[in-house]
């Protein structure tokens, strides 16, 4: 069975790049006779704020969408917990105390997200307490061989994970990182088709390396084209870009934007990202 999810992160309101995503994972999971779910990311921490999760289902409801809840994030720290120790267990994991001014400056390349981490910490045994733990992507990568991943878009990929260099897998202020925890609740809840934005496209060679490492299965990936504003920037909470909760409360009909986002006819200054 298809399985899809949408796992927004309550630390700010939906847009409609969050409509249009969860339209896709909605319709994908629908055409299937599967299953669309809905999992609330919230260990971000002092940034979640626990009532946004319920303007979340009103939005959802609002668009016309129909899903199935599952536990929450916050629910699931012993499963990051077990899943970092066999890491450690395996020589994976190291302690790290770098800023991110650190990593910029001691940075030689830059990889899809930025400069990428030197490997500064390794080898220096530095107290976990306080410390975030990066993963050895050489070792690992000794550990596990060629991987290869599916894209519906884009096919098959070769998983190229040291691209982005060591990266943390437990943050200093939350119980796992968007990796880490992301990789581990998609196989709890049985997703067989993760559907995101192409902005995300390069977590998914990490990703399949941490299936590999802890024996999950591996999914398919669908990475879908990004709503943009005028300027070609993508929409983002931080930007503050218009909330579907505004548009919600003024009395747009949400089924009809819903439809409209279905047909690639957006408001007035939005549009898909081309690339």
């Amino acid at each position: 069975m298809v399985t899809t999810r949408f796992a927004p992160s309550p630390n700010g309101p939906l847009h409609l790049g969050h409509a249009y995503s969860a339209i896709v994972a909605h319709d994908l999971a629908r055409a299937a006779g599967g299953r669309f779910l809905l999992r609330v990311e919230d260990i971000d921490g002092v940034r979640s704020k626990p009532e946004l999760a319920a303007e979340f289902r009103a939005d959802l409801q609002w668009l016309g969408l129909e899903w199935t809840e599952v536990p929450a994030q916050s629910s699931r720290f012993a499963s990051y917990d077990d899943a970092a120790q066999r890491l450690k267990d395996m020589g994976l994991l190291y302690s790290c105390n770098c800023t991110r001014a650190d990593i910029a400056a001691a940075a030689v390349e830059a990889g899809p997200e930025g400069p990428v981490y030197p490997g500064t910490c390794q080898g220096k045994n530095i107290p976990g307490e306080g410390a975030a733990w990066r993963l050895d992507i050489t070792r690992a990568l000794a550990r596990t061989g060629t991987l290869h991943w599916t894209d519906d878009l884009a096919g098959q990929q070769r998983a190229v994970p040291d691209q982005a260099g060591d990266v943390v897998l437990l943050r200093k202020d939350a119980p796992a990182s968007y990796d880490l925890a992301a990789t581990l609740d998609d196989a709890r809840d049985g997703v067989t088709l993760v559907t995101r934005g192409r902005d995300l496209f390069s977590a998914s060679h990490i990703h399949r390396l941490l299936q590999e490492l802890l024996g999950l299965p591996v999914p398919r990936w669908h990475h879908h084209a990004l709503l943009v504003d005028k300027s070609g920037t993508k929409l983002a909470k931080r930007r503050g870009s218009p909330s579907l909760a505004d548009r919600r409360l003024a009395g747009e009909d949400g089924q009809k934007l819903a439809q409209a986002l279905r047909q690639s006819r957006f408001p007035a200054g939005i549009s898909l990202d081309p690339s």
